[in-house]
């Protein structure tokens, strides 16, 4: 698919901060476009002590969540680790390995913030306005915000809260494990942030989307299972 070039990862703090404060008009929260068939996961891992950036960015059908394509890329780490502006330090390596897809999927699953941000850009945000995709936030801790304990079932959910302003939803993925904060990026609603990665969760706390970027960012492979079916290898696009 087709990528627009990053902003350069050469800015200061202050500037990436300016960026995100000009870019947050830019986000569309409107209902995401159906039907989805194709659901993608990014994430990122380091080599050489942090030096290298390897993105990884995987396609699976939906809702069977089967594997289409996979591609990684690698780059130097240009940005340096700062709360509220991972975005920058991951999405030119991340916008990389999504240029190598041979597939466009119809939304990608961030692993980080969406809205659920102190400006309300997240890196989910940031890829999707760039993308223009759609776009959820799915991190595994909360950045900003207050709430209430969500139910301990499988789709408990509690508002996360910013003041009076809604910014996400604590969602529990799978009953008795910790929530995960769910937020929207780009061009979905909350409740279509909340029906997709409920949709992308079988077997485990996180997406399926999630663990196989993971799996291949960090590990250079995929999971060993996808919702509980052997994984076609063959289906992955390496680069």
């Amino acid at each position: 698919m087709q990528v627009v070039p990053p902003i350069s990862p050469s800015v200061n703090t202050a500037e990436a901060r300016a960026i995100q404060q000009q870019l947050r008009t830019r986000v569309r929260l409107e209902p995401c476009p159906s039907p989805v068939t194709r659901v993608a996961g990014v994430d990122v891992g380091f080599e050489q002590a942090g030096a290298v950036t390897r993105a990884a960015v995987v396609v699976l059908s939906y809702p069977d969540l089967q594997p289409l394509a996979a591609a990684v890329a690698r780059r130097p780490t240009e940005f340096p680790y700062v709360p509220g502006l991972l975005s920058f330090r991951e999405l030119p390596a991340l916008l990389d390995a999504m240029g190598r897809l041979e597939v466009t999927p119809d939304v990608v699953l961030c692993d980080g913030q969406g809205i659920a941000h102190p400006r309300r850009f997240g890196i989910a945000c940031h890829l999707g306005v760039t993308l223009d995709l759609p776009a959820v936030g799915v991190a595994k801790s909360r950045l900003v915000g207050t709430h209430e304990t969500p139910p301990d079932e499988k789709g408990g959910q509690a508002v996360l809260l910013d003041g009076d302003e809604q910014i996400g939803v604590v969602l529990r993925t799978r009953t008795g494990v910790k929530p995960l904060y769910i937020s929207p990026g780009h061009r979905v609603t909350m409740a279509d942030s909340v029906r997709l990665v409920l949709g992308c969760t079988h077997r485990y706390r996180l997406p399926e989307t999630t663990r196989c970027a993971h799996s291949l960012a960090s590990h250079g492979c995929w999971p060993s299972r996808v919702a509980g079916q052997p994984v076609d290898t063959a289906a992955a696009v390496y680069r």
